[in-house]
């Protein structure tokens, strides 16, 4: 039987696609694109409070998307619960919202539980588990349709010219001598550097505050260790050094946690960037991105919960090297 020979038709469109998106984008409708800062941009110039200590308050274009996804969060917990009670009311089989919420925090409670042990478990797993699944929301958010996209145009200098569209021309404001430049609506909440500090300063307190209840207050003498100081005076000081090493190893922990999320969010950003501005501004192209954004705000979600699950499971273990000291004298 002859087969049928395949026609790889989908190609063709792709590729037509992508030559009517570079010359439309290129010569005939160029969209104003937003500018790259580190900064959240300001939506109203006013501020909206001015508070004693830390003065005016913005309104930047990544509080609506952090309002958004706390209220986002708040309704899967609701439905969940609701799904959840539903079940136990009938066949105790979650179904819907409910099912797909007990296998996600399953598996990772399992991996809690692997990593910590079963006692330590209960201890650690809310605060890996709230903020893996918060970072996770604050990671995807921005891959909907209209996120940077979809904003204001301001004068700039440096900025893009911009062109009458039939009859949108009376809503576009006058042309600026210097062109314009995009300040959008939504932005990523972890593109901004204040929520990756913010969830850093979280996830350092909470370590200590869990090295706390399964140690007491000793915990802290691996910080300011001078237990061993007149009796081993050797020893002693290379303990004291060593807590000391250890203040700075937590302070760092606060960088290094708030500055690879804003880093790797920000690369996607940057990268959608230049991939418009060498393919085109309308083009399918940097729509292919977000896949590799959708990829990476997974795996640094992952990274932030299991790193905190990491560093709070070593924050319940106790240090031996007094008691080895004192031997090592008494021998």
């Amino acid at each position: 039987m002859e087969t049928e020979k395949r026609r790889p038709w989908r190609r063709w469109v792709v590729l037509v696609l992508m030559i009517m998106g570079f010359v439309v984008g290129e010569y005939y409708f160029v969209p104003v694109q937003p500018g790259i800062t580190f900064s959240a941009e300001k939506l109203i110039e006013q501020p909206l409070v001015t508070l004693p200590v830390i003065g005016p308050f913005y309104l930047v274009n990544t509080i609506p998307p952090l309002i958004f996804t706390v209220l986002l969060v708040i309704v899967i917990a609701f439905y969940t619960n609701r799904s959840m009670l539903k079940s136990a009311r009938s066949d105790l089989v979650p179904r819907g919202i409910g099912n797909l919420m007990e296998a996600f925090f399953e598996l990772i409670y399992n991996m809690t539980e692997g990593a910590t042990g079963m006692k330590l478990a209960p201890v650690i797993f809310p605060w890996f588990a709230t903020i893996m699944f918060y970072a996770l929301f604050a990671n995807l958010l921005k891959l909907l349709p209209g996120f940077e996209a979809i904003g204001i145009l301001r004068p700039v200098a440096g900025g893009h010219p911009i062109q009458p569209l039939g009859i949108f021309a009376n809503l576009l404001p006058g042309q600026a001598p210097n062109g314009y430049t995009l300040v959008p609506f939504l932005r990523g909440v972890s593109i901004d550097l204040n929520f990756t500090v913010a969830l850093a300063l979280i996830s350092v307190f909470m370590t200590q505050v869990v090295g706390v209840q399964t140690q007491g207050f000793g915990y802290f003498s691996k910080f300011i260790n001078v237990r061993t100081m007149f009796k081993v005076p050797f020893f002693g000081a290379m303990d004291f050094l060593v807590g000391l090493l250890e203040i700075v190893s937590e302070l760092s922990k606060i960088i290094s946690f708030a500055f690879r999320l804003f880093g790797n969010m920000f690369a996607g950003l940057v990268l959608v960037a230049i991939i418009s501005s060498l393919l085109g501004k309308i083009s399918i192209l940097p729509s292919m991105i977000m896949l590799f954004e959708l990829f990476v705000g997974v795996i640094q979600a992952f990274i932030f919960g299991i790193l905190t699950m990491i560093f709070m499971a070593q924050a319940t273990q106790g240090h031996g090297h007094e008691e080895e000291h004192e031997e090592v004298h008494e021998i």
